[in-house]
């Protein structure tokens, strides 16, 4: 895939009812998707799960999620940048409302999937939360849905805070191929939001193999930056300007794993790794 294909300004990715709306078909690859969706004071979306599996995470105020015949209400949060979220998981083959009363925008990070799980709720106080890194590396991640903290079939989501002026994503890393112990194959979408006006970072991804994905994007609130291969990171947050990103992962190997590889010419920085 060339860069244009590869970075997804805000409005490029959007449809008549998503702001965002990648799909395993627009992304070119097999199971990983991202919707974000706005919804006005007293509004609703419904939408079916169809043959993926979907959370409902609040970007940005708080909703009522009813899924088939289970309700929750989620308290949800004022942006990204103020604290953890409760989520809502819907299974596939399930019909969703989602209901605002003040409004708000709601990321739907989803998967194609083959088991058919229960409706959940996940509550934010039982999100693990990491501070990772060190210094100019130094990042909060929580991860709401990673591959051991939350059971989803092939689903893996979790968020990242970049304080203004560090580096996360790094060093670079990969996970294209599937190396039993080692390494597992996963198509992974960066969602962005930058944090204060014209705020703006950096996302690197570069080839792993001849011909492999290649692009250095300058990105922003509402951005999306796609990874089917390559190297990925470091994601650069311009200095006072915190970074969010969201980054949602599914493959088609045999486990829900994240395994990664680093690059070879970085493993003396391997103590801020992503």
């Amino acid at each position: 895939m060339t860069s244009t294909d590869l970075h997804l300004p805000r409005g490029a990715a959007a449809t008549d009812r998503y702001a965002v709306d990648i799909g395993p078909e627009r992304a070119g690859w097999t199971h990983s998707g991202l919707r974000v969706v706005d919804v006005p004071p007293g509004g609703t979306h419904a939408f079916t799960t169809g043959d993926s599996e979907w959370i409902v995470l609040p970007l940005e105020g708080g909703c009522t999620v009813r899924i088939e015949e289970k309700e929750f209400q989620l308290l949800g949060r004022e942006s990204v940048f103020a604290d953890v979220s409760d989520f809502a998981y819907a299974p596939r083959d399930a019909r969703v409302l989602i209901a605002s009363g003040a409004g708000g925008r709601f990321a739907l990070a989803g998967a194609k999937c083959e088991r058919r799980l229960p409706a959940r709720y996940g509550p934010a106080p039982e999100v693990p939360v990491e501070q990772r890194g060190s210094g100019g590396c130094a990042r909060q991640v929580r991860n709401f849905a990673a591959a051991d903290s939350f059971d989803c079939d092939r689903l893996i989501a979790v968020e990242v805070v970049t304080p203004g002026g560090n580096w996360s994503s790094y060093p670079p890393h990969k996970h294209d191929e599937d190396r039993p112990g080692e390494e597992s194959r996963l198509e992974e979408i960066y969602y962005f939001e930058i944090e204060g006006r014209d705020g703006y970072g950096y996302q690197r991804v570069f080839p792993s193999r001849e011909g492999g994905s290649d692009v250095l994007a300058e990105v922003r609130s509402g951005d999306a930056v796609l990874v089917p291969d390559g190297w990925h990171g470091p994601s650069i947050a311009q200095p006072g300007h915190a970074m969010y990103y969201l980054n949602v992962m599914a493959g088609p190997g045999p486990a829900r794993e994240w395994r990664i590889r680093f690059h070879p010419g970085h493993t003396d920085t391997t103590r801020g790794y992503r």
